[in-house]
């Protein structure tokens, strides 16, 4: 027993999202774009809701960690696949891939847990006006974002800890652009059905148990809302719900096809371009999707536009 818990594996070979030049060229000329675009979307997003005194309800201040939140996330992966597109030699330690399979995981569900959150203040804001005030104050909001972290970090803990004590003894290429969990779980050279559960345990907690949360928010939601007599009003109450429920179907539904399914098989093409989505595509566009459909967003920075030195004060 002793001799099969070592692992043999110092190092993981990508196997990326293609081995053409010309192809890897072209996707690293894309992501790039995509990364940059990310980084500069959610930075301005967070920066304009601190420094604009419009933007201090609760909805932006989650707002403001989901931003933060899709910084840590998408630099969790990118960086690495960015040098991997452009090297032959596409390899990365065994400790770093253990980094970096902590925290994309971490930050995944943490952004699970978080558009949960999202979701509730959105209901207590439409179905209980009158208690939103009180019910989801300062000290309140804190909480919900601090349990958001934690509650993802620990989990994020204990399935990497679980996985990476797995022996390892080849192959060590992972068919994927970085170092996601079922896609490590299937090199391992040991019976992985207990890590299944696991994983499938967790996922219930941190991804479906939100979503559920999601789901019966926006269903209390649109039937209060289709009750206002008020078209204005109805108006509004869609504009604030839209950019969360779109982003939220962007995230979810390619995140739910991947982890609700852990069978520790070799992960498939399709996987990988899944990945894409929620890991690359939905931090890139959040900055897009809640600046055009929320128009005091799109408000505050017209007005940071117009007084750019204040982004840097």
């Amino acid at each position: 027993m002793a001799g099969e818990n070592q692992s043999i594996v110092t190092e993981f070979l990508f196997q990326g999202l293609s081995s053409q030049l010309r192809t890897r060229t072209g996707l690293f000329i894309v992501f790039l774009v995509f990364y940059l675009f990310a980084m500069v979307g959610n930075i301005m997003i967070v920066t304009v809701i601190r420094t604009d005194c419009q933007l201090q309800s609760p909805m932006y201040f989650f707002l403001a960690n989901l931003s933060f939140l899709d910084i840590c996330y998408i630099s969790s992966n990118i960086p690495q696949m960015l040098v991997n597109l452009l090297t032959e030699k596409r390899t990365i330690s065994f400790s770093g891939c253990a980094a970096q399979l902590y925290f994309s995981l971490a930050f995944g569900m943490t952004e699970c847990v978080l558009l949960g959150v999202m979701a509730y203040d959105r209901y207590m804001a439409i179905c209980h006006p009158l208690l939103y005030t009180t019910a989801m104050n300062r000290k309140v909001c804190i909480h919900m974002v601090m349990a958001s972290w934690t509650s993802s970090l620990l989990s994020s803990m204990v399935i990497s800890s679980l996985t990476l004590q797995l022996p390892f003894c080849g192959p060590d290429i992972l068919n994927h652009y970085f170092c996601e969990v079922l896609a490590v779980l299937a090199l391992a050279c040991a019976d992985t059905a207990l890590m299944e559960i696991v994983i499938l345990i967790f996922s219930i907690l941190i991804v479906f148990i939100p979503f559920l949360l999601i789901i019966t928010s926006y269903a209390r939601i649109l039937s209060v809302i289709l009750k206002i007599q008020s078209t204005h009003v109805q108006s509004k109450a869609f504009s604030t719900c839209g950019s969360h429920l779109t982003v939220v179907t962007i995230f979810y539904g390619t995140a739910i096809c991947v982890y609700m399914n852990p069978k520790a098989k070799p992960p498939q093409d399709k996987d990988k371009v899944v990945a894409v989505f929620y890991t690359i595509v939905a931090p890139m566009l959040n900055p897009l999707i809640y600046s055009l459909r929320n128009k005091d967003m799109t408000r505050a920075l017209r007005r940071a536009m117009s007084r750019p030195k204040s982004l840097f004060n």
